[in-house]
C-alpha cells in the first residue's frame, strides 16, 4: 500500500467530470494479517476483481477520468459491503474457507482499512462534484461452486436509481456486446458503495461489471478502458 493507505487516487481531478471508483482492485494482504490460505488463491477472483485495476489506471492516465482505487484485498475487508454486513470480513468465498478470518477483530479491520477508504472517497467525491461515477468491478465466467456459465460480457448493476444504467445498457448493446441488466447478481442486494456515495447524494453512476476472461491482458484492459470512456462519456451527455 502507498503510505500505508488502503486506497490510492490517480489522475487529475476535474470538477464536474467523470470519475472512477474500484473497490476490489487489489489482492494485497498485510504481513500482520495471516489468512491461512494458499498464496495461489490470491491470484484468483476470490482475492480481487481481475483486470479492473489496470482499466482504472488506464482511465485515469489516458482518458482523463481520475480514479479512487482500493489497495487492500477483499479478503482482508470487503470495501463493497456495509459495515454491519456479515461478510465484510469474509470467512469463506466461492467454496474456499478463509480460516484466518474466523474470529477476526472486525472492528479493527474497519478502523484500519474500511473507514479511511470510505472517508477519503466521500471527501474526494465532494470535491469532484462528478457528473457521473463509474463503479468498476469484474465477474468470473463461472463460479467454482456452480457449473452455470455466465453469458454476459458486461453488465450494469443498480439499486433504486437506474437512470445512467439504462443508457449504458443500450450503448454497450450497440457495440454488439451481450449486456446484463442486474446480472449475474443484482444491485438491489449488492450496491453498498454506490448506495452510500451515489444514490444517497443523488449522483449519477454506472456500476459496471466486466467478465474477467475479457480483461485478463493489458491489451484487453486498454481496449475496454477506451470503450468505457466513450460509453460513459455519452451516458453523461444523455443525462445532461
Amino acid at each position: 500500500m502507498i503510505d500505508g493507505q488502503p486506497f490510492k487516487q490517480i489522475g487529475e481531478m476535474k470538477t464536474g467530470g467523470l470519475v472512477c471508483v474500484s473497490d476490489h482492485a487489489s489482492n494485497f494482504v498485510p504481513d500482520d494479517i495471516p489468512l491461512g490460505i494458499p498464496s495461489s488463491l490470491l491470484e484468483t477472483h476470490v482475492a480481487l476483481d481481475i483486470g479492473v485495476g489496470g482499466i482504472a489506471a488506464r482511465l485515469a492516465r489516458r482518458h482523463g477520468i481520475p480514479a479512487h482505487i482500493a489497495q487492500v484485498s477483499r479478503l482482508v475487508v470487503d470495501l463493497h459491503r456495509e459495515e454491519d454486513h456479515p461478510a465484510v470480513v469474509p470467512t469463506e468465498s466461492d467454496g474456499h474457507l478463509i480460516p484466518g478470518n474466523i474470529g477476526a477483530d472486525v472492528e479493527a479491520r474497519l478502523e484500519r482499512f474500511y473507514r479511511p477508504y470510505h472517508d477519503a472517497l466521500a471527501k474526494w467525491l465532494d470535491a469532484a462534484k462528478p457528473e457521473l461515477i463509474i463503479s468498476l468491478h469484474s465477474f468470473t465466467p463461472e463460479m467454482a461452486t456452480s457449473d452455470e456459465e455466465r453469458p454476459w460480457e458486461v453488465s450494469l448493476l443498480y439499486n433504486e436509481d437506474d437512470r445512467a444504467a439504462l443508457h449504458a445498457i443500450r450503448l454497450f448493446g450497440e457495440q454488439g456486446l451481450t449486456v446484463g441488466d442486474n446480472e449475474p447478481y443484482s444491485g438491489k442486494e449488492l450496491n453498498a458503495t454506490m448506495n452510500r456515495h451515489a444514490e444517497a447524494h443523488g449522483r449519477y453512476y454506472c456500476a459496471i461489471e466486466i467478465r474477467q476472461d475479457l480483461i485478463a491482458t493489458r491489451a484487453d484492459q486498454a481496449r475496454w478502458a477506451t470503450m468505457l470512456a466513450d460509453v460513459c462519456g455519452r451516458v453523461a451527455l444523455a443525462l445532461d
